[in-house]
Formats: structure tokens, C-alpha cells, sequence
């Protein structure tokens, strides 16, 4: 089996991201199948339960506010259409549920404790439960934790030279400090990033070295091709090449042997050969559904037709780790806090983000 390392370099990282393809391939589908079973991959659904009105800047996003995107915003879904889009879900092969909510950090009340009842009807059903929901506390960690919450995701984006570059409105050490604070629980990390917002090759390594150099590593790490979408900073970025989202997955499998990659947003721009390449250098879950959160996604059915390609099987839930116990809003032992934490603002501007904030008021 694969060591798993807390201290690699950026320079490491480096050297194997930029190996000859053949090579680099070989090594990651190695580590692989010391790991995981090379046939087997997760099949999730991601739901977004609260669409757009997002005060944060990221340069990447359709649900900012500040930008013009056309996104369609949304309240807080209601725990009976969670469940049925849930059964909908596991009916078509997935395992699990990840819910979004376009929120900059979780505010003990009513909302949240609509949240706590979703994460507690989709355990029951026997699917793994993920959730983004911004920035979270230790006291909130706890309580999802108790709902029966599986994973939490926080995805650290970029590397931390770079992340400056992307946002604004919230500092690189607020990601570390949520992942920290729902580790301090017994859900699990789900922490990655995206490639092709125009950073270089060094933050796509630096980012792998915060990631890598967690301890312990994340159990899960999503790798997002940008999908650039009119009206956000990043929209005249292009696509990446296949050869970087491979490269990436291998990097990504090299150094986190027993995490589960996750090839997320940007499989629409991708071939089922370039797909294959990825399953191949180590990804072994995917997002199904015809969206993730906002941004297109390739049908469910497609991607069935691809795994019996592939001869690949879906992952049963629960197979990595045991599943959590629910505990109901009655017995909890950790109550609304009512916290009000400072979390950061830095007080640098982006001069990209400004002017897609700009071009948002003047065709207002």
C-alpha cells in the first residue's frame, strides 16, 4: 500500500504533475488499485437547496450576487421536496446526496434547523448526506454531526498565493478554520478545488500541498474543471485541456493514495474517452444529474450507458466509512448557540470582479 505523506512539497508535486503522461498515468492507476477497486465508482447527486443571492465575490461563481448571471434565485427548499428529490436520486444509482446552499456561513435559526432535518430524512434512507453550506463553527459541526451527516465540503478553491486573485470577500485561513472546526466533529472532510481560472501550475501544486498536508488528509477531493459562465469575472477564461484535468486527477491520486477523487463540474466539455483517462488515473466518483448546483452536467442516463462502457459498477453507500447515527432535534445535546463569529474580510479589491460587478449595475 501507498504511505500516506503530511509533508509534501510544493516542488514534489511539481516534479510528478509535470512527469511524461505514460509514465505519470502508470504511477497514479498504480496507487489506484493499491487503494480502490479500479472498477468501482461513486455515483452522487448534488442539489442545490438555496439558489443564488450569494454576498461572497468569487470570481467563479453564477449565484453572486453582485454579478448578472441569469441564475434564477431560490428560498430554502422544504425537507418533503429534499426527500423526494433524494429517493428520485437513489432510484437512479446514486449513493449519495451533497446539498448547497448559496450562503457565506451558517446562522443558527430556523433555516438551519430546516437544514439538520434534511441532513436527518436523507441518512434515514440510507444514502451518505454531504453538505456546503459556507462557513461553519465547532457547534455547528457537532450538530450536523448528530443529524447524521456524512461529509461536510469546503473546498479551498486554490492555492493560497493565488486565492487573493479569485476572492475578496472571505481569506484562505477562513476554509482552513471551517474544515477545522467540522474535523473537531466525526463527519468527514470533502475539500478540493478548480483548475483553469488562470492560475499557474505552482498554485494548482500549492493547493494539493494544503490539501495533501491536512492531517488527516481529506477523505474526499473534488477536482473542478472552471466552467465559465457569462456574467461571472472568469467568463472569457477557456476551457482546459483534457490533458490538465488528467494530469490533475493523477497528481491528486499520487499524493492522497487513500482519498476519494472526485471528477466534478466540467464533465460536460469532456469526451467519455478523456472520462475514462480520469477514471483510469485514479477518480472514482462522479456528480450525476443533468445540473451541479447551477452549472450543466451530463444526463444520469448518459452516464450509465458510459459505466456499462466501462464495465464500472456504482459505490454503495458507506463503504469507506460507517454510517452515522441520527439523532433527533429533541435529544440533541448540542443546542443553537446563536454564534455570531468574525469571520474575515479582507480588504483587497479584484479588479476583474469589480468590473463584472460594474457590468451587473449597468444592465440593471
Amino acid at each position: 500500500m501507498s504511505e500516506v505523506r503530511h509533508n509534501w512539497t510544493k516542488q514534489e508535486i511539481l516534479d510528478i504533475y509535470n512527469k511524461p503522461f505514460m509514465e505519470l498515468l502508470y504511477e497514479a492507476a498504480t496507487v489506484h488499485r493499491e487503494n480502490h477497486d479500479p472498477n468501482t465508482v461513486q455515483v452522487s447527486t448534488l442539489l442545490s437547496i438555496k439558489t443564488g443571492g450569494c454576498p461572497e465575490d468569487c470570481g467563479y461563481c453564477p449565484q453572486a450576487a453582485r454579478y448578472h448571471t441569469k441564475v434564477e434565485g431560490n428560498d430554502l427548499m422544504t425537507v418533503s421536496q429534499v426527500k423526494a428529490q433524494a429517493l428520485r436520486a437513489k432510484t437512479a444509482g446514486s449513493s449519495r446526496v451533497c446539498m448547497g446552499a448559496a450562503w457565506r456561513n451558517v446562522k443558527d435559526g430556523p433555516e438551519f434547523d430546516q437544514v439538520l432535518e434534511m441532513v436527518r430524512t436523507i441518512n434515514k434512507l440510507d444514502m451518505e448526506v454531504c453538505c456546503t453550506l459556507g462557513m461553519i463553527t465547532e457547534n455547528q459541526a457537532h450538530r450536523l454531526a448528530e443529524a447524521g451527516l456524512y461529509a461536510y465540503n469546503h473546498n479551498l478553491d486554490t492555492s493560497e498565493d493565488y486565492y487573493k486573485d479569485v476572492i475578496s470577500t472571505r481569506a484562505f485561513k477562513d476554509r482552513l478554520d471551517t474544515i477545522d472546526n467540522v474535523r473537531k466533529s466525526n463527519v468527514t472532510v470533502c475539500s478540493g478545488g478548480i483548475i483553469g481560472m488562470g492560475e499557474a501550475l505552482e498554485d494548482r501544486a500549492g493547493m494539493l500541498v494544503a490539501l495533501s498536508t491536512l492531517d488527516p488528509q481529506p477523505e474526499s477531493v473534488p477536482i473542478n474543471a472552471l466552467v465559465a459562465v457569462e456574467g461571472t469575472p472568469m467568463a472569457d477564461l477557456p476551457p482546459i485541456p483534457i490533458w490538465d484535468m488528467v494530469r490533475m486527477v493523477a497528481t491528486t491520486r499520487i499524493v492522497m493514495p487513500e482519498t476519494q477523487v472526485r471528477l466534478s463540474a466540467g464533465r460536460t466539455q469532456m469526451s467519455r474517452e478523456g472520462q475514462a483517462m480520469c477514471f483510469f488515473a485514479g477518480a472514482n466518483s462522479i456528480f450525476a444529474g443533468d445540473k451541479l448546483l447551477t452549472t450543466p452536467n451530463p444526463d444520469v442516463n448518459e452516464d450509465m450507458a458510459m459505466f456499462k462502457l466501462l464495465g464500472l459498477n456504482p459505490q454503495k453507500p458507506f463503504t469507506k466509512v460507517s454510517q452515522p447515527k441520527t439523532v433527533e432535534a429533541e435529544d440533541s445535546q448540542y443546542q443553537a448557540k446563536g454564534e455570531k463569529p468574525k469571520w474575515t474580510r479582507p480588504g483587497h479589491t479584484i479588479d476583474r470582479n469589480e468590473a463584472a460587478k460594474k457590468k451587473a449595475n449597468l444592465t440593471e
